[in-house]
């Protein structure tokens, strides 16, 4: 269990990203997070792996302990913590296998880190590349690789630390909606399989009902919505995305208004 409790987050410049935000993250759900950009997804994802530190309130570890209480604590819980990106940050003039690797170097010393992985560590990132289909692909360089495969290479990065939980930050907003619809699919799997703890903010609605077992809907660093995807009706989107202004109808001639001209004939 990973949980909000009553989490703010305050910037320097007084603005909010995060109101009061209480949540809670069962073991092995899949969980969608909903709202507009600049709604506090990103920080509330941010939150959750202490790259952003709360103003107030607590992040807490199935153990109730808050991932903030020591350094040695934010590191474990880092470890068993993936991370899925948007633009997938990986190093292009890497191979697939090398970036899947970079998942293991928390579990190694800066020292260690320095020198070639045990074999190992190489043997848990091929089997993350071949169960994102991608085997075949270890040893080609990530920017030869289409931007679906760079987001699966991602999706094996982060389950090359053989996590508890994956917080992805809108992981398909860059892709078309068909291999969008593959990776989140693919990652739904894998995740339901292994047991883990997906967190994921998303803005395409339909994906969020097909794969969510719970969403919490953001608006104005405000969690405003709480359901299921059977929950998330009009109304709910509403509150999350406010109500979208209908288009003004061009204005059409008045025929009678004014005499038709003849065009001239010959």
């Amino acid at each position: 269990m990973l949980d909000l409790d009553n989490v703010t987050v305050r910037y320097g410049n007084r603005v909010t990203a995060l109101e009061a935000a209480t949540a809670d993250f069962p073991v092995g759900r899949f969980i969608v997070l909903l709202g507009s950009s600049g709604a506090g997804k990103s920080t509330l994802l941010r939150c959750l792996n202490g790259l952003v530190r709360p103003t107030s309130g607590k992040v807490r570890t199935e153990d109730g302990g808050n991932i903030l209480g020591s350094i040695a604590a934010l590191r474990r819980h880092r470890q068993r913590t993936g991370m899925i990106f948007q633009q997938h940050h990986l190093i292009g003039r890497l191979t697939a296998l090398q970036n899947v690797l970079t998942g293991r170097l928390s579990f190694h010393g800066t020292l260690r880190s320095l020198l070639p992985l045990p074999k190992a560590d190489k043997i848990i990132a091929l089997e993350a590349l071949d169960r994102v289909g991608l085997a075949d692909r270890a040893l080609h360089r990530a920017d030869q690789l289409s931007g679906g495969q760079q987001q699966r290479v991602g999706i094996a990065r982060a389950l090359a630390q053989q996590p508890l939980a994956i917080l992805a930050d809108e992981p398909v907003a860059s892709l078309d909606p068909a291999t969008a619809d593959k990776v989140l699919a693919l990652l739904h799997r894998i995740c339901r399989e292994d047991g883990i703890t997906a967190i994921v903010s998303l803005h395409q609605v339909e994906l969020a009902r097909r794969y969510g077992d719970r969403i919490y809907g953001l608006a104005a660093g405000r969690i405003v919505f709480d359901g299921t995807s059977d929950t998330l009706d009009a109304a709910a989107l509403e509150r999350i995305y406010g109500t979208v202004a209908k288009p003004v109808p061009r204005p059409q001639p008045d025929l009678n208004s004014a005499p038709l001209k003849m065009a001239k004939t010959a």
